[in-house]
């Protein structure tokens, strides 16, 4: 493949046009090349072969992106959070399983952008429970046939999705609300400037403040571990191993050659283990 100019990290803002063309004209790999490339790199750890498999799906990216942009986000943001998704597929997938690659990133390009939705459409956070996220998206559909809900369009509402109708009403407002710039329009008029940085004192470092994060810090790390300690000690290996050693991190087929399993077996025992933290943690 030759060398093209794109990005692997995504577009900038202003060069939006011209990286959806290159993506566009990047070769498409047959089934043999794709999986030439990926033993290269699972087994050599060659780079420029990763990046070659990278580049060769980055339109599947666009695709998947553009299915999230009436979320009110910059595509651009979405496609750099996309092709975040697709690296880690490329380092995850498994040439021998006899499954294509675009089969397999699509799930973890969807994920990473359905994160970066949840965590930035709004500065207030939308959705943070897992039954507000389910409320939050299948609203966000409603909401696109409907204008402001009557009261017997919340009662179904809350009826089909199985949550109390002051949540519909509550996850509503906040989806109709709009951001306030924080810092405001610049002027040159002191007295046209009317924005919350205005009158805002200086807090990082009040005692305070200081004391809270400390203590929020403190709570979340006792979570995380009690998290990892409700899991089956092949797990808790597992993902101690992989994702809280700062060095000498073994691959999945380091540690499927010491269970005697597949690198398969391992990613899937991995991907259920962060599940069930995940699950702990918004509980």
């Amino acid at each position: 493949m030759s060398s093209l100019p794109i990005s692997v990290e995504g577009p900038s803002a202003g060069g939006l046009s011209g990286y959806l063309q290159a993506v566009n004209a990047a070769p498409v790999l047959s089934a043999e090349q794709e999986h030439r490339l990926a033993v290269r790199y699972q087994d050599e750890n060659d780079l420029e072969a990763a990046r070659q498999l990278v580049v060769s799906h980055l339109r599947h990216v666009v695709k998947v992106a553009r299915g999230f942009t009436g979320y009110g986000l910059p595509l651009t943001d979405l496609i750099q959070e996309g092709n975040i998704g697709l690296m880690k597929a490329v380092k995850n997938f498994d040439p021998y399983r006899g499954v294509r690659l675009v089969s397999f990133a699509v799930h973890w390009i969807r994920a990473e952008i359905f994160d970066y939705v949840l965590r930035n459409w709004r500065i207030v956070k939308v959705a943070t429970t897992k039954a507000q996220r389910k409320l939050f998206f299948n609203l966000r559909k409603a909401k696109s046939r409907l204008t402001w809900l009557n009261d017997e369009e919340v009662d179904t509402i809350a009826e089909d999705l199985d949550v109390p109708a002051k949540t519909v009403r509550e996850m509503e407002s906040r989806m109709s609300g709009h951001d306030i710039a924080f810092d405001g329009p610049d002027s040159d008029n002191e007295h046209d400037i009317v924005n919350p940085a205005g009158y805002l004192p200086d807090m990082r470092y009040n005692p305070e403040l200081v004391a809270g994060k400390a203590d929020s810090a403190a709570e979340q790390s006792e979570r995380i571990r009690e998290a990892i300690e409700a899991l089956d000690e092949r797990s808790r290996d597992i993902v101690q191993r992989r994702w809280l050693n700062e060095d000498d991190k073994p691959t999945l087929h380091e540690l499927a050659a010491e269970y005697n399993v597949s690198a398969e077996r391992i990613r899937q025992i991995e991907k259920r283990a962060m599940e069930k933290m995940r699950d702990r943690l918004a509980a």
